[in-house]
Parts: structure tokens; C-alpha cells; sequence
């Protein structure tokens, strides 16, 4: 059996419709939207309204960890468009999903990102395509739970849930053979990006389950440069399985 897994694709839609060749199935982990490249600022829902010179702007003030202005820079640019920011931004992620649920192969079983829209996912999820979050599939006699979105930070991203729901939810797997999410288990080497230079929001939960139930795998992403890509906590082989965006590369699960 051979399960090939990307997260992070952020509009790479020309890559996904690849990911699948010679899998048996293809895992997502999230984070289909791209709202802003930062590796290249002409990319994204963002420049696309406000041009490449306010995206560098934005991009220097979240580096720097200045979220308000950050927010008020997004406040006016949005006054001075003059049109509804819920509705241009839907309309925005509505194209986006278009083109990469189109891209998903068959079967494809995929988690919310923390950039992702949910209410969104059933328009546009084909036959073939199987949508989890707190919920168990068997695949070739291994069990996989899918834990999906993120953990509230300064960013606001629009999938970021209470530590509390989320820890439900991870509950509600139970024992599973691969443990899939889109963010890591709190801990520093697998939370900390080394180009954005801070700590991304991994979960206390994740990392209880770890120990608690022993997984073999917990696969996830969403620290697009990880101080540590692999390591190993107790019985499970934790990995981040990398910012396809920028690899275009899935990571390999044969057993």
C-alpha cells in the first residue's frame, strides 16, 4: 500500500494534480488558499486587490509581530477599495477551490488547514474525494484520524478553533495507527520556523495523544521551514510531510 501526503498547497494546483501518480490514495492535510505568498509577493487573494508594494508592507509588519498594525493597514486598504471584504475575499477562495478540488485524484482524503474556509469544502468536494475532521478511515488495515484547522493566534486566521474544541476533537480518534492534522504537537523543534523566525501555535492535545496512544505515524505541516522536519516521540515517527507550495513534492507512506 502506498499513500502519498501533502499539506500546505496554497494555490499550487499544477503540482496537486500530480501528488497522486502511483499512490494508491492521496492525503491533504490543508491549507489549500493562497491569501499572500511570502516568498513572493505578487502571489495571492491579497496583492491581487492591493498590489505588490501594500503585500511587502504587510508581509514586514507580520514578520515583525506588529498584528495591529498589521490589521489597521488591512482596515484601510479595505476603505479605500470601497467594496465588501467578506464578499470579495469568498469570491477569491470560491475560484481558488474550483481549480484545486478539481485537481484532487481519486480517492483523496482530506483535513481543513487553518486558512480554509469549511462552509465552503461540500460545494465543492467531489465523488472521490472524502472531507474528515475528528473522524477515522481504515486504509489498507491501517487506521488514519484526521484532526483538521488551527489553534487561535494574533493572526486570525479563518479556521483557528479554542484549544478545548480542538482537544475534543483528538479525543474523539481514539487509538489510530496514523494520526493526520494539519498544525504539530506543541513542542519547540517541530513548532519553530526558521525564516519567519518565531514559534507557530502546535497542540498540548496532539502531544498528549502521542504518549497516551502511541501511534506509529502523526504526519502534519503548516511550519513551512521546521527546525525539524522528523523526530521521534516515544513509539510514533512524528513528520512534517513539507510545504508543498514551494516542493510540489508529496511525502511517501508505504507499508
Amino acid at each position: 500500500m502506498r499513500i502519498h501526503v501533502v499539506s500546505d498547497v496554497h494555490g499550487n494546483a499544477r503540482d496537486l494534480a500530480r501528488a497522486g501518480d502511483g499512490a494508491d490514495a492521496l492525503i491533504c492535510l490543508g491549507d489549500l488558499v493562497l491569501f499572500l505568498d511570502y516568498a513572493d509577493h505578487n502571489r495571492g487573494i491579497f496583492p491581487d486587490l492591493f498590489g505588490a508594494e501594500n503585500a511587502d508592507r504587510l508581509v514586514e509588519l507580520r514578520t515583525a509581530r506588529r498584528f495591529d498594525e498589521a490589521r489597521e493597514l488591512g482596515r484601510r486598504l479595505w476603505g479605500e477599495l470601497g467594496i465588501d471584504r467578506a464578499t470579495a475575499i469568498e469570491s477569491a477562495v470560491r475560484r481558488q477551490y474550483a481549480e484545486l478540488f478539481g485537481a484532487f485524484p481519486t480517492p483523496t482524503y482530506a483535513t481543513y488547514g487553518n486558512v480554509d474556509i469549511p462552509g465552503l469544502w461540500p460545494e465543492y468536494a467531489r465523488p472521490g474525494t472524502t472531507v474528515l475532521d475528528g473522524e477515522r478511515i481504515e486504509l489498507g488495515g491501517l487506521v488514519f484520524g484526521f484532526v483538521g484547522g488551527g489553534l487561535r493566534t494574533p493572526m486570525r486566521t479563518p479556521y483557528e478553533i479554542s484549544d478545548e474544541e480542538y482537544a475534543a476533537k483528538v479525543e474523539a480518534l481514539g487509538e489510530v495507527d496514523v494520526l493526520c492534522s494539519h498544525i504539530p504537537p506543541d513542542v519547540p523543534e517541530l513548532t519553530y520556523d526558521t525564516v519567519a523566525r518565531r514559534f507557530e501555535r502546535g497542540s498540548r492535545a496532539l502531544l498528549d495523544a502521542l504518549h497516551r496512544t502511541r501511534p506509529r505515524y502523526h504526519l502534519f505541516g503548516h511550519v513551512h521551514q521546521p527546525l525539524a522536519r522528523r523526530m521521534r516521540i516515544g513509539a510514533t515517527e512524528c513528520v512534517n510531510v513539507g510545504h508543498f507550495a514551494s516542493t510540489g513534492r508529496p511525502w511517501r507512506l508505504e507499508w
